[in-house]
């Protein structure tokens, strides 16, 4: 099987490669290398590497030939830069997108798989949020996500494109740069403790937030491309923290206590976030597993 992986060279493509190295599948990846890294990726002889932007509809077209199914990953996935520059985010998010889409209606290719978002959500009415909970994104980047969702429909409708969007929820682990615009709380967090610094957390710290580590979610992604289901799915564990009980968490694993630096609530920040698992587990027979303490563990090395 050739599986194309757009983003391939950034944080969850690299281990989703290497997954789908593992099982035996060849894989082409096209990054721009705008996030992602060269060496994030093994050395192998079934692994292809094409530097190109899912903006360029021609890259894509020809990044599509041969290919059995394809993994989207590419994106502009910070919130605040979709704030700060909308079109731009969107050209990334909903053109790239659609070039993909479309270019696999046109080449006939049987399955896409593509990274949806919690985003598209908003400031949850109902937990825990289910596939059939209301939206209403509260950025460009959640919005972005939300229209390719119903390109997604639109395209399994009028043409028989085989699509799921994965909703991910909030992903941590290797390879996750804390400096990037794009970093996560625990990879920015982990960087404190590392450093011997104060965790900065806005708010009183009791929020909550559904952490997937991102070996589980590479599996996620690998078992999606083999399934045939169309639709959107939750991707989480099912079980949320606060952020007061990560910092815990995060002390029992360094084994030394972490000084907590409280600053105002952030702009547009929900309060609460989690995920049934019902469908997830229903379609892939998989359900992320890690133990909080074992992915912090080794991402502290």
């Amino acid at each position: 099987m050739h599986i194309l992986v757009t983003g391939g060279a950034g944080f969850i493509g690299s281990h989703t490669v290497e997954a789908l190295l593992a099982d035996g599948a060849r894989v082409t990846v096209l990054d721009d290398f705008s996030s992602g890294r060269r060496e994030n990726l093994p050395a192998h002889a079934a692994l292809r590497v094409i530097t190109a932007d899912v903006r360029d509809a021609a890259a894509v077209d020809a990044a599509l030939d041969g290919v059995d199914r394809v993994l989207h990953l590419a994106a502009q996935v910070s919130v605040q830069s979709s704030v700060q520059a909308p079109v731009a985010s969107c050209m990334h998010n909903v053109v790239g997108f659609l070039n993909v889409l479309d270019g696999v209606r046109r080449r006939g290719i049987g399955r896409l798989v593509y990274a949806s978002s919690a985003a598209v959500y908003g400031t949850p009415r109902e937990l825990p949020l289910a596939e059939t909970s209301p939206t209403g994104p509260l950025s460009p980047y959640g919005l972005e996500k939300s229209i390719d969702d119903q390109y997604a429909a639109l395209y399994a409708a009028l043409y028989g494109v085989s699509a799921l969007g994965l909703r991910y929820f909030n992903i941590y682990g290797p390879r996750q740069d804390p400096r990037s615009p794009y970093a996560g709380v625990i990879s920015k967090f982990a960087d404190a403790v590392r450093a011997g610094a104060p965790v900065r957390i806005f708010g009183d710290g009791l929020q909550t937030r559904d952490f997937v580590y991102v070996k589980d979610l590479a599996e996620v992604n690998r078992r999606a491309l083999l399934h045939d289901a169309s639709g959107v799915c939750n991707v989480g564990t099912g079980h949320s923290v606060t952020l007061l009980d990560l910092v815990a968490a995060l002390e029992r694993v360094a084994g030394r206590t972490v000084e907590r630096c409280f600053e105002p609530p952030a702009a547009g920040d929900i309060r609460d976030s989690a995920t049934t698992t019902d469908r997830l587990a229903a379609l892939l027979g998989y359900v992320p597993q890690t133990p909080l303490a074992r992915g912090l563990s080794a991402l502290l090395g």
